[in-house]
Formats: structure tokens, sequence, C-alpha cells
């Protein structure tokens, strides 16, 4: 990768973070589904559904933050509250969800956001 595309990096994590996050406080089956955490007929329970909506709202905060924080300090701390919110959630999803195929899925999926993101803390200035 570039030196210049790297730079972006974590900006572009941050609008992708933010999107994602919008997308699952909007409709909280995006994340449910896939952790198992819907109902036989494929409904979010309210108690999950608020749940998902919380972390979508951490999650866009701090992707906004890796988009709008100056290089430098602010961009490296930005980084770092990302990848601790993403090795955490691995961490619990790895833990606590249903079944050990859908563990191993969705903390992985947050494992590898992580590096991306950790990686991406190389390059904040």
């Amino acid at each position: 990768m570039s030196t210049s595309a790297a730079r972006v990096l974590p900006r572009v994590l941050g609008v992708l973070t933010a999107a994602y996050s919008v997308a699952i406080i909007v409709s909280p089956k995006l994340l449910a589904k896939p952790c198992k955490l819907t109902r036989a007929d494929g409904v979010v329970p309210p108690e999950v559904a608020t749940v998902i909506r919380a972390v979508g709202v951490r999650d866009a905060a701090s992707g906004l933050a890796l988009v709008t924080a100056p290089a430098g300090a602010a961009l490296r701390a930005a980084v770092a509250v990302r990848v601790v919110s993403d090795f955490g959630d691995a961490a619990v999803f790895g833990l606590t969800l249903p079944d050990a195929a859908t563990k191993a899925k969705a903390a992985g999926v947050a494992a590898a956001w992580g590096t991306l993101c950790a990686y991406s803390g190389r390059h904040t200035g």
C-alpha cells in the first residue's frame, strides 16, 4: 500500500464503520440475524434491538472520530478506541453467542476489523 493511500485508511475505515453503525441502528436485524439473536420467526426481540442500537451509536461515534480527528495524537486515540471496541466485541461474541460456528464467525469478523483498524493506526501522522 502506498504511503498516501495508507494515510487515508483510518478515514476510510471510519466512514465504513459509521455507515454500518447507522445501518444497524435503523435495522438491528442486520447484526442480530448473523449472530443468531433473532426469534425463530426472524423477529429481533426488543431488548436485543436496544443493545444493538446502543452498540451502533457507540460505533457511529468512533467511526466519525476516525473521519474527523486531526492527524497525530487525536487520530491515534480514535483508532485506539475503535480497536478496543472491536476486540471487546470479538471477546463478547466469542464467549456468548448461541453456538460455536456463530461465535467463531462473529468474533472473527470483529477481530479482523479490529486488526485492520490497528494496522491503520500506523498511518495516523
